[in-house]
C-alpha cells in the first residue's frame, strides 16, 4: 500500500499536507481516517488507515497483560494513538505532543512501510540514514530472521 520516501512540510499550525500518492491511497482505503502513534524505537511517528491501526491494536490488546513489556508496548502505542481524518486538501493537524516527541520541525520525511508511514524530522532522518549505512549496516545482513532474503 505505501512505498517509498517523500518530503513534506508542517505549517505554523501544526498541519501537515500528505502527498497525493498517500493521500489517494488513504482516500480510497479509510475513507481518511488514520491513526498516530509513537514508534517505540526511534523517533518518529507511526501513521496507520485506521482499518490497520484496529488490526494493530488487536494484536495489542490480546497480549498477557502480566508482561512487563507486554504492558509498555500498550501503554505507549495504544496511550499515543490518535485519531484523526484528513480535510478535503490531505491535511490533518498533529498534536502538540506527538510532535515535540518525534522533534518534527517544519521539512518532514515520510516514508512509506506497506501498511503504515512513518513520519520524520529531515534532520533527524538524515542521521538515522547516515548511521545505518555507514557501520551499523551489519545489521542488515547478520540477522536469523532475514536468512535466505535477497534484495
Amino acid at each position: 500500500m505505501f512505498r517509498g520516501i517523500h518530503s513534506a512540510t508542517l505549517d505554523g499550525k501544526g498541519r501537515m499536507a500528505l502527498p497525493t500518492r498517500f493521500r489517494e491511497s488513504l482516500s480510497l482505503g479509510c475513507d481518511g481516517k488514520v491513526v498516530v502513534t509513537i514508534d517505540m524505537r526511534e523517533k518518529c511517528l507511526l501513521l496507520y488507515p485506521l482499518p490497520e491501526w484496529e488490526i494493530v491494536q488487536r494484536k495489542l490488546e490480546s497480549l498477557p497483560n502480566i508482561g512487563v513489556q507486554a504492558r509498555l508496548l500498550q501503554r505507549l502505542l495504544i496511550g499515543h494513538a490518535t485519531d484523526m481524518e484528513i480535510d478535503s486538501q490531505g491535511r490533518f493537524l498533529l498534536p502538540a505532543m506527538l510532535r515535540k516527541f518525534a522533534e518534527l520541525k517544519k521539512k518532514l520525511v515520510l516514508v512509506g512501510q506497506g501498511n503504515k508511514i512513518e513520519v520524520w524530522a529531515a534532520d533527524q532522518w538524515q542521521g538515522r540514514m547516515d548511521d545505518w549505512l555507514s557501520g551499523d549496516s551489519d545489521l542488515l545482513v547478520d540477522g536469523d530472521e532475514f536468512t535466505g532474503l535477497t534484495v
